[in-house]
């Protein structure tokens, strides 16, 4: 291995610094003989310690423990009967002594820039009685330094301005950068400063560090940022120092050395004469190259005849003159304002007076327009919330506008429906309040933002515009579900508890604090043999394999039910299917086929056992056309009717009545006429007959009598009838009251009537009057032919 010329000097400087240390121990420890010690209470007497300050080098690198000193009693002869023992810093850890020798070892790297000195305590004792032979002395033990730090600059990068314009050897910071090495032995610790980056525009002081201006009059509008790269060179910066470099940014900071200008000589402006107090009229701005202070301006208004109707003021964030109107403009008194407004520098730098002067004047001409108005919202957002369990009706939230016109006309309300497509919203005309006019879903649509239209009673087409913007609050109503379409297979030769399919679910909800899901198989897939699931607690659930002989040709598709909730208050759920197909795996687990094979059945069926199967299915479905062919004759009426059957139907209500009140509201006689022959019900091979009855006088019978046998009647009748239907009906085709002045209006009893209308034409109008011709001709009384 090769060393580099700074390597190399740094090992001779090493070594000639350990070969001088040596020699000045043994020196030191020459002329320790002769320094005495004083112990309290006692004459001065002779130190027999051999001992003195010791020196070791600093990352020493050697693999044996390097020497310190040696320490020695005058008591010791050399016989062994002394022994060294070392306490303090380092005793043990780090230094070592030969209790026989007194032989100080260093057993570790040191480094000056940690510990510079290590304090110790020394003592000889007696080997036999082990008691001290000298008392205890302490010493110290310097570390040595070497030149192993480079200089850093602790606070760097800098950051640092100076004003524009400044002249030659402007101060405009001190950067300073320190070594670790011992500054009271040699260079290691001296340090000089250079400039590598930055020149010409800067310079900086060797020994201090210093950075002063190198040009005159740098100009921030031309460039206003500089960076600079000093560097810190130890050793006095000669050759084999160690150097460090840090950046400095130097701003140039501004002075007013650029006087405000108008872009234009003139400006004009329209404004309406509704607008109100306060409003702003025009912005004016005369530019400025400075900045900050220096670019602050103040506008005036010097002359002109709108002096007491506008007025002019700055604005501090953009430096612009902002005209706004002190009284109410009148179109028909004055349609024009004129203005003469100055804009000057507020901080004016006497040594740039030169540039000057630091204002300038503009023309502003005003023109009023005669305009009508729209109405006017009172904001122009309006933010709403609304649950989206909100029922249709709930009230949302109010919006109100008014018509700043003087005829302050009324104002309607409506919603732009390009706005609201879906109608999700309603609003009152006359109040603006806004209402939900269908449910609201958050997972449709989380925010609605709809116009609302303003209109004036009086002059419909000024219309103003509102905006609202409607945030629907999420509720849990979307349980969750499975992320994808999981496509699952299974080995054939999958072993126990083999994961087979992770999981995932998604929640369309959206929770303040997050989903999460629970994982399980519901209740009649917890206990089956193939197949387990684990909730892996962290939104995913793992399945995996109960059991190992999976074969195709036995179940070539599993389906596992597998639970989810959610953690939504209320909790929803919902059960998905896992399907598992069995596949065959290669020896890497990758599925190959998962088609099941045909078998074939290990013996054919006998002849006898085919024509049993074919002798049973034939016989299902003789049972099934006997089973259609009964309930479709079921379901033909029961009363034969070629066309319809007309009855009438006393429905039963389950109303009781109002006692003496409701008999006294009506003619009980309209149904004591029972007078009448009737005949059963035929059977449904004979045709049925009517027997057309002559009007029956009246006779006085009991009413409860009179309803009786009525319902008595009735009864046998249902009794005796076999086809009758099975639900409780009372015909009544010529059943009638005899209470009426007009008598009877049917013209069922036409027939028996003294009537000389002859209907024989009847018979000759075609099969589609047959009934009536049967009903009022002269032909056999019958209803059914």
């Amino acid at each position: 291995m090769k060393l580099g010329k700074v390597e190399f000097c740094h090992f001779l400087q090493i070594l000639a610094l350990f070969l001088c240390l040596s020699g000045m121990n043994q020196a030191e420890l020459t002329r320790s003989r002769s320094k005495p010690y004083f112990q309290s209470g006692r004459t001065r007497t002779k130190r027999s310690w051999v001992w003195n300050q010791f020196f070791v080098l600093e990352e020493y690198m050697g693999t044996d423990p390097l020497y310190v000193g040696k320490l020695h009693s005058d008591v010791d002869k050399g016989d062994g009967s002394i022994k060294y023992i070392l306490s303090g810093e380092g005793a043990s850890s780090i230094f070592i002594i030969d209790e026989n020798t007194g032989d100080i070892h260093a057993t570790k790297r040191l480094d000056r820039e940690e510990q510079a000195y290590y304090t110790l305590r020394a003592q000889a004792l007696d080997r036999l009685t082990n008691k001290p032979v000298e008392p205890e002395s302490e010493f110290v033990i310097k570390i040595q330094d070497i030149n192993d730090n480079e200089p850093k600059f602790l606070d760097g990068p800098y950051t640092a301005g100076v004003p524009e314009m400044s002249p030659v050897g402007t101060s405009v910071v001190q950067v300073t950068a320190t070594d670790a090495d011992d500054p009271t032995y040699g260079n290691s610790a001296r340090v000089v400063y250079s400039i590598l980056q930055g020149q010409p525009y800067f310079s900086v002081e060797p020994k201090t560090g210093v950075i002063k201006t190198a040009l005159p009059n740098m100009d921030r509008e031309a460039k206003d940022q500089y960076l600079l790269v000093i560097q810190a060179k130890d050793m006095v910066g000669q050759n084999g120092g160690l150097s460090g470099t840090t950046s400095v940014t130097v701003t140039l900071t501004d002075v007013n050395d650029n006087p405000p200008r108008f872009p234009r000589r003139s400006y004009q402006y329209n404004v309406p004469e509704s607008l109100p107090v306060a409003s702003v009229v025009a912005r004016i701005k005369a530019a400025d190259a400075d900045v900050g202070p220096n670019a602050e301006m103040e506008y005036k208004i010097v002359d002109g005849d709108g002096l007491g109707v506008f007025k002019v003021s700055v604005d501090k964030d953009t430096q612009e003159g902002i005209i706004t109107i002190q009284k109410e403009l009148d179109f028909e008194a004055k349609t024009s304002y004129t203005l003469r407004i100055e804009a000057a520098n507020m901080h004016v730098d006497p040594r740039f007076l030169s540039l000057g002067p630091f204002s300038d004047m503009t023309t502003v001409k005003i023109i009023v327009e005669d305009v009508d108005e729209p109405p006017v919202f009172t904001s122009r957002l309006y933010s709403m919330v609304v649950s989206e369990a909100a029922k249709v009706g709930t009230i949302i939230g109010t919006v109100a506008a008014h018509d700043p016109d003087a005829s302050n006309s009324p104002v309607r309300y409506s919603i732009d429906r390009n706005t609201d497509l879906e109608r999700y919203f309603n609003i009152d005309a006359n109040s603006g309040v806004i209402t939900t006019a269908k449910p609201l879903d958050r997972e449709t649509n989380a925010v609605h933002n709809i116009t609302v239209l303003a209109m004036e009673s009086q002059n419909p087409a000024q219309i103003g515009r509102g905006y609202v913007a409607i945030t629907i609050l999420d509720i849990n109503d979307n349980a969750p579900e499975f992320a994808m379409e999981y496509e699952t297979t299974v080995c054939e030769n999958a072993q126990p508890g083999q994961v087979i399919q992770k999981i995932s679910a998604i929640d369309k909800d959206d929770p303040p604090n997050g989903h999460q899901f629970y994982f399980s198989l519901t209740a009649e897939a917890a206990n089956n043999h193939n197949f387990t699931l684990q909730d892996n607690k962290d939104n995913t659930a793992t399945v995996l394999t109960k059991r190992n002989g999976f074969r195709r040709q036995e179940q070539s598709v599993f389906y596992l039910p597998i639970f989810i909730v959610d953690s939504g208050s209320p909790s929803l759920s919902s059960t998905n299917t896992l399907t598992i197909r069995v596949c065959d795996c290669d020896a890497d687990g990758i599925a190959q086929t998962c088609n099941a094979e045909a078998y074939i059945l290990p013996a054919g069926l006998s002849t006898g056992a085919l024509i049993a199967i074919l002798a049973c299915v034939l016989t299902l479905l003789v049972l099934v056309l006997l089973i259609v062919t009964m309930r479709r004759r079921k379901k033909e009426p029961l009363i034969f009717d070629e066309e319809r059957d007309i009855r009438e139907n006393i429905v039963r209500y389950d109303d009781e009545g109002g006692g003496e009140e409701d008999t006294e509201a009506f003619d009980m006689a309209a149904l004591r006429n029972l007078n009448i022959m009737r005949d059963t019900k035929t059977r449904r091979d004979v045709t049925p007959e009517i027997q057309f009855l002559s009007r029956p006088t009246f006779k006085s019978i009991p009413d409860n009598v009179i309803f009786r046998e009525f319902i008595w009647e009735r009864l046998k009748e249902a009794d005796v009838d076999p086809c009758a239907p099975p639900y409780d009906s009372l015909q009544t085709y010529a059943f009638e009251g005899n209470g009426s002045v007009a008598e009877s209006l049917s013209s069922l009893d036409s027939i028996s009537s003294n009537s000389d209308q002859n209907y024989d034409y009847l018979s000759d109008w075609g099969p589609r009057f047959k009934r009536l011709a049967d009903m009022y001709g002269t032909g056999p009384e019958c209803l059914y032919s």
